[in-house]
């Protein structure tokens, strides 16, 4: 928990500079102008020392875990020293749902792996939800040179039980469609919607793949029907199939996809095209929203 840019650097390079001392590999994810300002403290990147934009990485949370996965397969043997800021000011209400999902997944995907996580939190300037969030997710807590065991860790399954986290209620102005069969025509639909909607180029293209892998769901895992609907939230369109299906896995969508397998791609790749996929159950079924902003993401920092 840092107040400030003092404070973050104080405490982020410390927990660098420890893993760097201790020959782990070591990677920071942080948001601009946070990143920069990091590295230039710890003199720029090394050859255990990484540096990614969690702007982009992290507007979808659900492509961290899996981010953080291939750094330690690509470093086998070492130890990995991982910090990741996933919820900063200015991120929206769903964007932090989804942020204190993935801080309780970090838990369950990690359990049993050598790494260490430092997750700064930005307390001037984040919602106090969201820092009890954070108590939540955490089973250690670290502010102004004080740790202390969190009194409201809770059970990282129970805290990312998309159940718990039900979605916001669509507009009655959203279009709708039967999810059939005809796929085709589905795509139709979304791209003239979205169209409408302001979307357009390669964005577009990734939504209308993201709409067909979801529906293609339905068919295979969903009862074989359901409901599309699709609107337009300020500078977003949201595009959501529910069904009849269900979802146990909690990191469904967060493990890059078997290539001997013929299947199980559908989530991995919503998540990947999509700036946020929020998967939730209801007591008819499964229900997946595909968020994709009218502006690009930005560059991720190397």
């Amino acid at each position: 928990m840092y107040e400030g840019l003092d404070e973050f650097l104080e405490g982020t390079s410390a927990f660098v500079n420890e893993g760097l001392a201790a020959g782990e590999t070591v990677v920071v994810a942080v948001p601009e102008p946070r990143l920069t300002a990091l590295r230039d403290r710890l003199d720029g990147p090394t050859e255990h020392l990484g540096f990614m934009d969690m702007a982009e990485l992290g507007r979808n949370p659900a492509r961290i875990i899996p981010t953080l996965r291939n750094v330690l397969d690509a470093n086998p043997g070492r130890r990995l020293r991982w910090v990741g800021e996933p919820v900063w000011p200015g991120r929206r209400p769903c964007e932090n749902v989804e942020g204190e999902r993935h801080e309780a997944l970090l838990n369950v995907a990690f359990a049993d792996v050598p790494v260490s996580i430092l997750c700064p939190y930005d307390v001037g300037g984040l919602d106090p939800t969201v820092l009890v969030g954070a108590q939540r997710t955490h089973p250690v807590l670290h502010a102004s040179g004080r740790r202390w065991d969190s009194v409201l860790y809770g059970d990282p399954s129970t805290v990312a039980q998309a159940a718990a986290h039900p979605l916001d209620p669509v507009p009655p102005t959203a279009d709708e469609r039967r999810v059939d069969h005809d796929l085709y025509g589905l795509r139709l639909f979304v791209r003239d919607r979205a169209s409408a909607a302001g979307l357009d180029g390669a964005r577009l293209d990734d939504l209308l793949l993201a709409a067909n892998e979801a529906a293609a769901n339905t068919l295979l895992h969903g009862g074989g029907r359901g409901v599309l609907r699709i609107w337009r939230d300020d500078d977003d369109v949201l595009c959501e199939i529910a069904d009849g299906g269900r979802l146990d896995d909690p990191l469904a969508g967060r493990r890059a996809p078997d290539t001997a397998q013929a299947g199980g791609r559908g989530l991995w790749l919503m998540n990947q095209l999509c700036d946020l996929v929020e998967i939730r159950p209801t007591t008819q079924g499964l229900t997946v929203r595909l968020h994709m902003g009218l502006e690009p993401a930005v560059e991720q920092v190397a």
